[in-house]
């Protein structure tokens, strides 16, 4: 491994959880193009790479310091939730992975623009932020 591989490895998960922590996107958003362009990954191996990243507990200090500084009263993590989901995502993603592992490299790749466009445009022109009680 160079030099300047450890310096993009090092750019990269900076700037991924600096994102992450900040506005909330991270893995897929972030990690998984900056992969495939300054690392020359193809989008399976960026893939499996933001989600090797994300195997370990990465995200919790910046989830627990957005629970602790919540603004308003009620407004911090109900970490009641996060089991759900975590158990579910965990399921998720190993039927999602099945599924991407048998995708043409650029259909995927493709797919996944589309999606990150979609939900563009919904966060921009049709996105209320409304808290769950």
């Amino acid at each position: 491994m160079t030099l300047e591989i450890i310096l993009l490895l090092l750019l990269l998960g900076l700037l991924a959880g600096f994102l992450s922590g900040s506005v909330g996107v991270g893995g897929g958003v972030i990690m998984v193009p900056l992969a495939i362009w300054f690392l020359g990954y193809s989008q399976h191996q960026a893939q499996g790479m933001s989600l090797a990243v994300l195997a370990v507990p990465v995200t919790l200090l910046a989830a627990y310091t957005y629970h602790k500084n919540g603004l308003q009263v009620n407004e911090g993590l109900d970490w009641r939730y996060v089991p759900f989901i975590a158990v579910t995502f965990v399921i998720g993603g190993y039927f999602g992975s099945k599924l991407a592992l048998n995708i043409d490299q650029q259909l995927l790749k493709k797919i996944f623009g589309v999606i990150l466009i979609i939900v563009a445009i919904k966060m921009i022109f049709f996105s209320s932020a409304k808290g769950v009680s």
